[in-house]
């Protein structure tokens, strides 16, 4: 049986590109939540989303004065970023599916208490294991937060203002990327590292109190959770991730291919599991939406461009060019401020406008700064790198928000968990890959790495383009009611 199509209702071009018929019910899930409550919800997705990507950022600042105080090596004290970054990223699709289970706000929250609590476990650490522990516990409680917090914004946004909703998450994430090295400056010129995550705990009791009176509810669904796919997605994904940075750090060959070589066959069985289930926690029934498939594709390459990008660029700066710290952090500036004002723009042209061409133009933009970028003169004036920075900025907040919009408006509504935690889990591997392959080029070629890594760059940026505006042909297929 199918939808019986509205006049009213039909959706526009861009929406028939973007989204599935799925979405054309008129339900009152599809209303959103009225004013003010929406802006109170969304002011807890903030805040939790905030404290989630700050104290990935801050702790690479904080990383030597962490050290020393603890009397850790500087090898040892990479713990503190790594162990965070493993947790959360081998656990966003097993809580995503979760999620889809037992309901969006229960992770959500769940996460939050927990990354609470972990946080203030942080701050009373006296031991490099003890604080590596607690940032374990507090990597899974971010995934929480992260894993369904694009979910959540679907449940709180009308489905014509949804892109809207995920520009704000955009913005908020790249502010807080931004301000992450300011703020551990700040906190570190006026007390002891341990008040970095002290002060999340306030914040924290905060966002949980309003979450419980702003966030909305779902139902979700009874199926069994598979505990066992969820056990190997964890071994798949962080046996690829102790490769990637094996082999960005010199670890031996034979043992990054044994960790390959596991990641692979676990992989298969976990794939084969996977095709088995109804609602998989590793979303195959999502990925067999072609532009769903291509929006992953498009997200992966693009944030591996940004990240050999944000890794690089100091280098270039301050090794080649000769500048300061500070003068490396201002020039380095405009490229997520650019994004503030980019991705909210760009949200609200993604409810009017096919992503296809909004990422296609948002990631040709990306490439020619990247060039621009590895193209620069031996002695550039400081505003001739500023606006490369700030063209950089305007391309990738142009492609953001449009492309996380099709990724979760093309799923199924009672999907968006698997979706949400497909959108997380895309950025972080493009994320990874990239800073694996900055340190692989720096070690083949020293001499040249920042200039060769943003050549790299560039390649991915123009390939996430060239992928995304595969999307303009795609069309929504009927689905039955």
């Amino acid at each position: 049986m199918h939808a019986r199509p509205s006049r009213q209702n039909d959706p526009t071009p861009a929406e028939a590109a973007d989204t599935l018929p799925e979405a054309t019910h008129a339900d009152s899930a599809e209303s959103g939540l009225p004013i003010p409550q929406r802006y109170w919800a969304m002011l807890v997705i903030a805040l939790a989303l905030t404290l989630a990507v700050l104290d990935s950022a801050i702790a690479n600042v904080a990383l030597p004065t962490i050290a020393r105080n603890l009397r850790a090596s500087a090898a040892g004290s990479i713990w503190i970023v790594n162990a965070y970054q493993l947790a959360i990223t081998i656990s966003l699709l097993p809580l995503a599916s979760l999620g889809d289970r037992i309901g969006y706000r229960r992770i959500y929250l769940g996460g939050l208490m927990l990354f609470t609590i972990a946080s203030l476990g942080c701050a009373l650490s006296t031991s490099l294991p003890m604080l590596a522990l607690a940032r374990v516990v507090q990597g899974f409680g971010a995934a929480g937060i992260m894993s369904v917090n694009t979910a959540l914004v679907r449940m709180i946004y009308p489905r014509t203002q949804l892109g809207r909703g995920i520009a704000i998450n955009a913005m908020v994430v790249a502010v807080s990327s931004a301000v992450g090295p300011t703020v551990a400056s700040g906190v570190l010129a006026v007390a002891a590292w341990p008040w970095l995550f002290a002060i999340n705990v306030p914040i924290g009791i905060a966002a949980i109190v309003g979450g419980f009176k702003a966030l909305p509810l779902n139902p979700g669904h009874e199926s069994p959770y598979d505990y066992l796919s969820a056990v190997m997605n964890a071994f798949v994904f962080g046996l690829l991730i102790f490769a990637l940075d094996g082999l960005g750090h010199g670890e031996r060959r034979g043992y990054v291919v044994l960790e390959v070589l596991a990641a692979v066959a676990i992989g298969y069985f976990f794939v084969r599991r996977q095709l088995t289930q109804a609602a998989p926690l590793l979303p195959i029934d999502l990925l067999r939406i072609p532009v769903f498939a291509l929006s992953i594709g498009t997200s992966v390459c693009s944030f591996c461009a940004q990240m050999l990008a944000f890794v690089s660029l100091p280098f270039l700066l301050q090794d080649t060019l000769g500048l300061s710290q500070v003068e490396t952090g201002l020039l380095m500036t405009p490229w997520p401020a650019v994004i503030i004002v980019a991705a909210p723009i760009a949200g609200v042209l993604a409810d009017k406008v096919s992503s296809g061409w909004l990422g296609g133009v948002g990631l040709a933009t990306l490439t020619a700064g990247l060039l621009l970028l590895a193209t620069l003169g031996a002695h550039p004036e400081p505003m001739q790198i500023a606006w490369r920075m700030a063209l950089c900025g305007v391309g990738f907040g142009i492609f953001q928000s449009p492309n996380n919009r099709t990724i979760l408006a093309s799923a199924p509504r009672e999907r968006s968990g698997g979706a949400s935690g497909m959108l997380g889990t895309a950025r972080l591997t493009g994320q990874t890959l990239g800073a694996a392959l900055v340190a692989l080029i720096f070690g083949v070629a020293p001499h040249h790495g920042p200039t060769v890594a943003l050549y790299v760059a560039a390649g991915f940026s123009a390939l996430a383009a060239v992928v995304s505006m595969m999307r303009i042909t795609q069309r929504a297929k009927p689905q039955a009611a």
